[in-house]
Order: C-alpha cells, then structure tokens, then sequence
C-alpha cells in the first residue's frame, strides 16, 4: 500500500472526462456537495436481460453520473472513489509482471481515491482471496500505480 498525493485537477480530468480509467471496476463512491450521494457498484443481476458475469459495473458506466453530480461552480466538499482493476485484466496484468498467482486468488487490486480540503490523495491496496506471506502482488501494484500516475503526470 502506498499514499500518492496527486494533482486535483489534472486527476479529475482523467478520472471524469477522459478513458484512463475504463479498465477499471467501480467498487463504491460517495459525493458530498449540497447532498452526500452514495453509489455502491455491485450490480443487481436481475435487472438484466442478460445479466453480464461481472460483479461490479465498470467505471465507464458510473462515470458520466459522478460528472454530473461533481460539475458546477463549487467544488464538492469530499468525495471518496474506490476502483480496482477490472476482474478480466488479471491475467494481463499477472503475466506483465512475471507473477505466478491465479486471477481467481486475487479479489481486488483498488485504487482508493479520497478527495478532501483541497486535496487528493490516491491509496493503493490489494485484498486476496487466499492466505499469504508473499508480498510481490502488493509491491507490482504499487509499482504499476506509481508508473501509470507519472506517466499521466498526475503527481502533485
């Protein structure tokens, strides 16, 4: 796990109004502006014709509602955003690194994104579904993060 503070603005512009986060699920959010909105991304599989295999919507498909709801004249007074990896780039992800776990061994690989008094802070986490000691998941995620908000110059 590692705390990255990033550059507000230029964050936003990737997380709200760009694809840079597409291969991302979206786990859950909250928004506090006139309101606190709250969105939990597990999707309900009987609203769907043909529900899809996924457990959690993708962040394209949330994206343009937390748009919505941040857009204005006032920034809002807090938000919390937590994506993780979407499930099917696991094992692109996995073998980019030369790691020997299984998709199905890891539950998530999340960027937590907190938003508060005019800072925003990225805190990287992984959660497996089974016991380990081995460390390396961990320290290519963070590694992968710390690339991928350099590279977006997203850094404060």
């Amino acid at each position: 796990m590692i705390v990255l503070d990033l550059n507000a603005k230029a964050s936003m512009s990737h997380l709200l109004l760009k694809p840079t986060f597409h291969h991302f699920s979206f786990i859950e959010g909250e928004v506090t502006t006139f309101n606190k909105f709250h969105i939990d991304g597990r999707l309900f599989k009987d609203f769907f014709d043909e529900a899809p295999e996924r457990q959690y919507s993708d962040w394209k498909e949330v994206q343009e509602y937390f748009l919505s709801v941040i857009r204005g004249k006032r920034t809002p007074l807090n938000f919390k955003i937590i994506l993780s990896l979407a499930r099917k780039n696991f094992p692109a992800f996995l073998s980019s690194c030369n790691l020997s776990f299984r998709p199905e061994e890891i539950q998530g690989l999340y960027l937590n994104l907190r938003y508060e008094e005019n800072q925003l802070k990225c805190v990287t986490g992984t959660s497996m579904n089974l016991f380990t000691m081995d460390k390396s998941l961990e320290e290519e995620w963070d590694q992968h993060v710390r690339q991928l908000v350099a590279k977006l110059s997203l850094i404060a």
